[in-house]
């Protein structure tokens, strides 16, 4: 069965007569995942496809996967990456901004406009159609005047954050977008936590969590992170991972396995940040081998954020959203690197970057 969000968007599609009736059909009655335009059919009718998409098809004939293969399963090899940037880069000529995902962000505080703006910019520059940016009405100005190509939403202010009152608005306004990305300069405190865990649980559309929304999760007591209504990524750096599980761990190894345990029981996508960005969920890894010690700078995070977010509106699932949005962050930082040096890159930087790291096709 289909949920309201996807008969909604299936709706629109078929009024702007960017699909037939046999495909509106197909997908309201016969509940077929409907395809994006930027999304490959297979050539060969009766192949089907692993829905894992760094899965090795084995070589033996009794099926059995070979040491390589199975190490080839754990870990990602470049293949999928490249399958995957194609898909980016081709687009159809008729192409609407309305075939490319609607992203709302929700974030920002007094003093940390950026770092939702950086998130946007970032979701822009990574190709969705429209995006929409909810902040406190206190810095909608400013937000707004760093980019003209974003929509602002100003919402009511309690002294420099979001007031509480906001989570009812706020889950109406999402029901405008394909994703929402939640949580870079939000703040903490009992408003936010408020806000966070009602639309973590509550809203359908897929959702990329960070910053202060990860924290407000932590922050809130006894709750049940597998219990939501859509798919979600979780994007925590050291620090706020080990806030999430409520566990102090410093080796790398013991942090990849939590986070391997994390995404199982939370039913998330989570990505590690840090060298060698690692994502799981649950049961396939990808280890990033993009990026450079320049990227870690203040909004560099941010930028990822909106980058996931803007892949999973362009129709990737949330896993290939995580890990070609983690690849490239990491190949943007590279190129900026080679601009500025690692000791002056700064997350402005990155985002400019991100057009080379897209249609690069070496």
């Amino acid at each position: 069965m289909i949920n309201e969000h996807q008969f909604k968007e299936a709706a629109k599609k078929f009024r702007a007569g960017r699909i037939s009736l046999t495909e509106f059909n197909d997908l309201v009655i016969d509940s077929k995942p409907l395809r994006k335009p930027n999304e490959q059919a297979s050539s060969k009718p009766n192949e089907q496809a692993s829905s894992k998409p760094n899965e090795q098809a084995s070589s033996k004939p009794n099926g059995q996967a070979s040491s390589k293969a199975k190490s080839a399963a754990k870990d990602s090899t470049p293949k999928p990456i490249e399958t995957l940037l194609k898909r980016l880069q081709d687009r159809p000529a008729d192409s609407h901004k309305g075939d490319f995902g609607r992203i709302i962000s929700i974030g920002g505080s007094e003093g940390m406009a950026g770092a939702i703006s950086l998130a946007s910019m970032a979701a822009l520059r990574s190709g969705s159609g429209m995006v929409k940016v909810a902040v406190p009405e206190t810095i909608q100005g400013l937000v707004a005047s760093n980019n003209p190509c974003l929509m602002t939403l100003g919402c009511a202010a309690e002294g420099d954050y979001f007031h509480g009152a906001n989570e009812s608005s706020l889950s109406h306004h999402c029901q405008w977008a394909d994703v929402v990305a939640i949580g870079p300069g939000m703040g903490r405190g009992e408003a936010q936590q408020w806000i966070v865990k009602n639309l973590f649980a509550k809203i359908p559309q897929p959702m990329v969590v960070d910053a202060d929304g990860l924290n407000a999760l932590s922050d809130c007591q006894g709750i049940d992170l597998s219990l939501h209504e859509g798919q979600r990524v979780l994007t925590p750096h050291p620090g706020e991972f080990c806030r999430l599980v409520g566990q102090q761990i410093t080796s790398r190894d013991e942090l990849e396995k939590r986070a391997t345990a994390l995404a199982s029981e939370s039913k998330s996508i989570v990505v590690l940040k840090g060298n060698r960005t690692f994502v799981t969920d649950g049961q396939q890894n990808y280890r990033n081998a993009t990026g450079n010690p320049g990227m870690a700078t203040a909004g560099s995070g941010d930028v990822l954020t909106g980058m996931i977010a803007s892949l999973i509106g362009q129709g990737f699932s949330v896993y290939e959203a995580a890990i070609l949005g983690v690849y490239l962050h990491g190949k943007a930082g590279d190129e900026a690197a080679k601009k500025v040096g690692t000791i002056s890159l700064i997350a402005t930087d990155i985002v400019e970057c991100l057009a080379v790291a897209i249609n690069d096709r070496s």
